[in-house]
């Protein structure tokens, strides 16, 4: 394996690596010996009496899949073609349409669609079940086999076959296959107010969010009210860039740890000197969508007070796995450790809890619409904290302010009732920290003037 692609492994959520050591081997007792002969056994019967031959290989690679998909949804045996496409997405690009995807129940269901992809553009929503492609029943087949036939050939199409819950019946949704080329971070302005979007957390997001920043001054010729940083839909990334674009906002303090069977396993990360944003407000949008590394920055800037935290209750993904080669070409992907936010909170399944909870009112499917979190996975990792879903969207429902329909948001042209809540509130913060700002001033001059 490369560097390069050592390097794209380090990932939250999804992967870092471990050498293999003859200690952590030695972990396996002897009294597992009666447990390989079973397994053994069980493979001389399958090939005695199996209708069909069955090959050696295919046996082996089903048992290390059993062992390690009855740990948890997200350890899994990695074979040639899984090593193959964990390296199509380190590179950061590829055909296919832009989905984060999990099996459940024998169904593939969408987690979240990349934003500005061509999922994200179809209008494939986080819930939805994919039942068929191209009319092929897809159903009780495997996630790789679901994966692989999404991606193809920039400029092809592929035929959807979607079941939404809330919906009477499923649709088809025809979308055509694009380069995905993940650009981790993108900018916006909004009147007096910069917007930064992370869709993904891979090499470079830090220094990109920075670039942002001093984009936006330029833009707008002098410093914004505020910033809104935008993490919906985000699955999350490399751990280093997660704990750099928290240093953005940082000062010093600790961002996030990493705390693994063993005392000696935990991890810490600390803020360098230095708030890029100097103390300018910060609110940070988050969805169900939003894991892993998304969930990390939300958590810290939140436990350090140094951001507003707005949306949706995100989705819980607060475990790291390792890569552990098996060979040059295979390896297994394995649950080693949780991650805390400063104040020693565990999001796996309970995710980050908004400071003010916003529903996505202009979405037409926001009612009836159920989301997909950690803690709807099999197996998932329990911690003990989670959050009552069901309450707190009903909160939301019942709250006054979010009482409009998306007609009536489209009316008066707001297509992102989110993003629009945050602009306002970020804009009333900015006004005021101003004000602070300038009332030593006028004190100042009124006494000089005396």
């Amino acid at each position: 394996m490369n560097s390069r692609f050592l390097r794209s492994l380090a990932l939250v959520g999804a992967v870092s690596l471990l050498p293999i050591s003859t200690a952590a081997l030695s972990q396996v007792d002897a009294g597992s010996a009666r447990e390989i002969s079973d397994i053994i056994g069980v493979m001389q019967r399958i090939k005695a009496f199996y209708v069909d031959d069955v090959d050696d290989d295919k046996l082996i690679e089903g048992a290390i899949s059993g062992m390690l998909s009855s740990l948890d949804p997200h350890s899994s045996y990695l074979n040639e073609r899984s090593y193959e496409d964990l390296r199509t997405q380190t590179d950061g690009e590829y055909g296919g349409l832009g989905l984060t995807v999990t099996m459940e129940d024998d169904a593939v269901k969408v987690i979240a669609p990349t934003a500005d992809t061509p999922a994200d553009k179809a209008g494939i929503k986080a819930g939805d079940y994919i039942t068929h492609l191209d009319g092929k029943l897809i159903y009780g087949g495997t996630l790789d086999d679901a994966v692989e036939e999404m991606r193809g050939e920039p400029g092809t199409d592929i035929t959807l076959s979607i079941f939404r819950p809330g919906r009477d019946k499923p649709f088809d949704v025809t979308i055509t296959r694009a380069i995905i080329d993940l650009q981790p971070v993108k900018w916006d302005v909004d009147g007096d107010v910069g917007v930064i979007t992370v869709t993904t957390f891979t090499d470079g997001a830090g220094n990109d969010v920075v670039d942002a920043m001093r984009a936006i001054e330029v833009k707008l010729g002098h410093k914004p009210l505020g910033y809104i940083l935008d993490l919906r839909s985000n699955p999350g990334g490399l751990l280093d860039e997660a704990v750099n674009v928290s240093d953005v906002f940082l000062n010093d303090g600790e961002i996030v740890s990493q705390r693994g069977r063993r005392r000696a396993d935990t991890l810490k990360f600390f803020a360098k000197p230095g708030d890029f944003a100097g103390g300018l407000p910060v609110i940070v949008l988050i969805d169900a969508g939003s894991a892993s590394a998304s969930e990390i920055v939300a958590g810290a800037l939140q436990d350090r007070h140094r951001g507003l935290v707005m949306g949706e209750r995100s989705f819980g993904k607060g475990s790291v796995q390792t890569i552990v080669p098996l060979t040059d070409d295979t390896g297994l992907r394995l649950t080693t450790a949780r991650y805390y936010t400063p104040s020693g909170r565990s999001v796996q399944e309970g995710g980050i809890d908004p400071d003010i909870r916003v529903p996505q009112l202009s979405d037409p499917d926001y009612a009836s619409r159920t989301n997909i979190r950690e803690s709807d996975l099999r197996r998932h990792l329990i911690n003990e904290l989670a959050a009552d879903d069901k309450t707190l969207e009903q909160d939301q429902k019942d709250d006054p302010r979010f009482a409009m329909t998306p007609d009536e948001l489209k009316a008066q042209g707001i297509e992102d009732f989110q993003l629009h809540y945050a602009l306002e509130t970020i804009g009333r913060l900015g006004k005021s920290a101003q004000a602070r700002a300038a009332a030593p001033k006028v004190k100042a001059a009124v006494t000089a003037k005396n």
